[in-house]
């Protein structure tokens, strides 16, 4: 099959050649400028989780904040000046929501929730269900199995009324029913069929014609007499598509407004029919709800409007009030929801082209793409692309890794089952036993574990939103290539569905991939740890890694370095030692240091977080790995030092007398106690950093804990107890794999890394000299002196010191003895250059 050069394939004029009639890219001006002006903050980062959240427009921001100042807005439960201001606004914003969906407040309401999840819990409640033994026919409530989660778990809710569920499959909904008897045509019990408008799984567009057809039964969810009404899930369709409610009358229609404008959260709304909203139920009022009711007698009378009947409470007005401009702005930036539509639509249908035909020399696909559409409509795909990578050999590559590799990219996917078990299931072939298997073997929604078994728990998703732009489908479709594409193919294979991409040779403004390395699958947590603690001086001082420092992260050794033994029996010793006092920053040496029941003393003991008091690392600040602290254990102090600052001393002593506030805080996914290390040494990393920041301290309380980490390749049942660290105690790398490492990324670099600095970058404990690059992969546990350790990918370490009237101190020069795992099995090579084999 011909194929079309990288450069070629990935062009701006391949781009516009792929569009498809009917859709236009950009919204007539200058898509670069208007992104540069309305999002500077994503300069140099590829965002592609619009389906997860919109990003809110800097204009957007402005109105709103300019509108609190120069308004003020009080309760809307109140008769003054101020508060009559926030009702009439507020029911502004009402009209101006059902003016979007093309609809007025004569045919729909608009009740205010927390959200889209809130808008469905409140219809399971309300809803005149006819429950089970009674003398009618009882109701049924039937979902889509291609449904977010909030939709299934209203069968809760059902349940507990005595209502019968129905899973319905998107096939099973074409299925042909027979015609109902007379009698059970005039049946008026209510069923209730929910169905997104656009899976969030896929991005599939499931018939709005659907709404009319099942309420006018010409469809039937499953055969049983009764009256249909249907609830159509609307929060992923709307954030890039128009929806028309003159037009497809849905009796609810749920939708969250951060998935529109990115702004605000929290904030969503359920657009009821007004024909059925008679019908619905309440039993708890809240304040604002009543027009009447008596504290010592069962008298209530609820308000005549529908939505202040259900709005229990003070509505976030604040928030409803951002709505206005959210939807003004989006307005005078796009052009409207059709406009939208075919832009984001353009940049999937070209992603998804190029995405589906890549192939590795072998012919095998890169990529097994998740989707019910060819990507060909717009009325039928939206613009979401699900999808695996794959190795030469078919085998999945788990979504977590492809996740920490884009994320050294800076580009931001989602991964896992995206709140959608029911698609999950039919595309990935799980079935339900294997649910409930991985469930028992540790994995839940949400987690990074991928792979049990070999089958994938999981996929990648990447998804187009208003603002995206041609550069971040190409940044995307470059780290793809980049990572599994040798850097010796000059051409992409493809399929002769995507010729249309071929055109001439033109000069273009938008640079192709030239370099781009092969990804090896092992050693994956050698790889993870250098991206993970990625800590240059040059990334600190512009603010994104470098390309020659990307590109040394893009890169690992092939499965042939490998070895399942030791060789010749040669000593192996420790021949560095690193602490990091403060979490992210500079590493301090020793030649020798006490160790503590957390790792090595005052190892990551302290953070800098910021003024939420969330942990910041380099991912977010890179000027962190400026500071360099050191500890002199016997001023008991640490001395913190960056360049244009004084030094400044922290006691090691710990402030946990009276009056110190104990906070909680989070480091990964393990909860740690800490408190604040006071005003003087917060306002030095301020100015340092130069934003608001504070350095904080792990309590003495939580020295003793006990933490499981449920982490791939660790034993299951091992407690560990950890100070501010991310996976456990201690790292440990062998320079010898560091060296086969820098031979396989040195001819990718315009400037090699020197064997020190891409030490330093791994941000190990523990270095070690051991003659054979990774044979720390075949370890179980190693000794070092008089301390024992559990090893976990062959880095991890956890201690177990042995009784011993030594005192546990690690020190350079000591001897490493390790255990091989038990299928390791230690033969002599038959020749120097062989590698032995278990």
């Amino acid at each position: 099959m011909a194929g079309a050069p990288r450069g070629e394939l990935l062009s701006f004029r391949a781009f516009q050649a792929a569009c498809p009639a009917g859709c236009q890219y950009g919204y007539g001006g200058d898509l670069r400028r208007l992104r540069e002006r309305e999002f500077p903050r994503l300069r140099g980062i590829t965002y592609l989780d619009h389906a997860g959240s919109a990003l809110f427009p800097e204009s957007l921001l402005k109105a709103f904040t300019d509108d609190l100042r120069n308004n003020i807005y009080g309760n809307p439960h109140s008769q003054n000046i101020s508060s009559k201001l926030t009702y009439d606004t507020i029911e502004h914003v009402r009209y101006r929501i059902l003016q979007h969906f093309h609809t007025t407040a004569e045919d729909y309401t608009i009740i205010f929730t927390s959200g889209c999840t809130a808008a469905l819990k409140l219809v399971a409640e309300a809803f005149p269900w006819i429950p089970e033994g009674t003398k009618q026919p009882s109701s049924r409530f039937c979902y889509l199995t291609d449904s977010h989660t909030s939709v299934v778990g209203m069968r809760g809710i059902t349940a507990s009324m005595n209502v019968l569920s129905v899973p319905v499959k998107p096939k099973e909904i074409f299925s042909e029913k027979s015609r109902l008897l007379a009698e059970e045509q005039n049946c008026t019990t209510p069923h209730l069929f929910c169905y997104p408008a656009q899976s969030n799984f896929s991005g599939t567009k499931y018939p709005l014609s659907w709404i009319q057809d099942i309420k006018s039964r010409k469809l039937y969810p499953i055969k049983v007499p009764g009256k249909w009404f249907v609830l159509l899930d609307a929060a992923s369709y709307v954030s890039s598509s128009p929806l028309d409610l003159g037009v497809h009358q849905a009796d609810f229609i749920p939708i969250s407004f951060y998935k529109i404008f990115g702004f605000p959260t929290g904030l969503g709304a359920l657009l009821v029919n007004n024909r059925i909203a008679p019908l619905l139920r309440k039993t708890y009022f809240g304040g604002g709800t009543a027009a009447a009711y008596l504290a010592g007698e069962d008298f209530y009378f609820p308000r005549k409007s529908i939505a202040e009947r259900f709005e229990d409470g003070t509505v976030s007005f604040l928030d409803i009030i951002a709505l206005k401009h959210g939807f003004d702005v989006l307005e005078k930036l796009t052009g409207g929801m059709e406009k939208i539509k075919q832009h984001t639509f353009a940049l999937t249908h070209y992603t998804y082209n190029v995405l589906s035909t890549l192939r590795y020399a072998n012919g095998a696909p890169v990529v097994r793409i998740y989707s019910d559409t060819d990507f060909s409509n717009p009325d039928v795909q939206g613009p979401i692309i699900n999808f695996n990578l794959l190795n030469e050999n078919g085998e999945v590559i788990g979504f977590s890794e492809v996740d920490k590799m884009a994320s050294l990219y800076n580009i931001h996917v989602r991964t896992g089952c995206f709140c959608n078990t029911g698609a999950c299931q039919m595309h990935l072939g799980i079935s339900d036993e294997e649910i409930q298997r991985n469930l028992q073997a540790g994995h839940v929604c949400g987690d990074d574990i991928d792979i049990v078994d070999g089958r994938p728990t999981g996929s990648v998703r990447i998804s187009f939103g208003y603002m995206s732009s041609f550069e971040d489908a190409q940044s995307f479709l470059k780290f793809i290539i980049a990572t599994r594409l040798s850097k010796s193919d000059t051409e992409i294979p493809f399929q002769s569905s995507v010729t249309k991409l071929k055109t001439e040779s033109v000069p273009d403004e938008h640079p192709s991939i030239n370099n781009a390395g092969k990804l090896s699958a092992v050693p994956h947590t050698l790889v993870r740890e250098l991206g993970n603690n990625l800590s240059a001086t040059k990334t600190a001082v512009s603010g994104h890694p470098p390309e020659a420092e990307a590109e040394s992260i893009r890169a690992a050794v092939s499965e042939t370095a490998v070895p399942t033994c030791r060789r010749g029996g040669k000593p192996i010793s420790v021949t560095r030692i690193y602490l990091y006092p403060i979490k992210s920053c500079s590493a301090f040496e020793v030649t020798e240091w006490p160790v503590g029941n957390q790792g090595l003393l005052y190892d990551r003991n302290w953070m800098v977080v910021n003024q939420n008091g969330v942990c910041m690392t380099q991912k977010q600040e890179p000027r962190l790995c400026l500071v360099n602290p050191s500890i002199d254990l016997k001023q008991k102090h640490m001395v913190i030092q960056a360049e244009g600052m004084d030094p400044i001393s922290v006691s090691l002593e710990e402030n946990t007398g009276e009056g110190t506030v104990i906070s909680e805080s989070k480091v990964c996914s393990h909860r740690v106690k800490t408190y604040d290390c006071g005003e003087r040494i917060a306002g030095w990393f301020s100015v340092f950093l130069g934003r608001p920041c504070r350095l904080i301290r792990q309590s003495s309380d939580m020295k003793s804990r006990s933490h499981q980490k449920n982490t791939k390749g660790l034993a299951s049942a091992t407690n560990i107890s950890l100070s501010l660290v991310n996976e456990a105690q201690y790292l440990l790398i062998n320079v010898a794999s560091i060296l086969q490492l820098k031979e396989h990324i040195s001819a990718r670099l315009e400037e090699p890394l020197e064997i020190e600095e891409l030490i330093r970058r791994f941000r190990a404990n523990i270095v070690i000299s051991a003659p054979e690059s990774f044979e720390e992969e075949e370890w179980a546990e190693i000794s070092i002196g008089a301390l024992r350790f559990q090893t976990n990918f062959g880095i991890y370490l956890m201690n177990q010191p042995l009784c011993s009237s030594f005192p546990d101190i690690l020190s350079v020069g000591s001897q490493v003895l390790p255990v091989l795992k038990e299928n390791a099995e230690i033969q002599p090579p038959t020749s120097s250059e062989e590698k032995c084999s278990g």
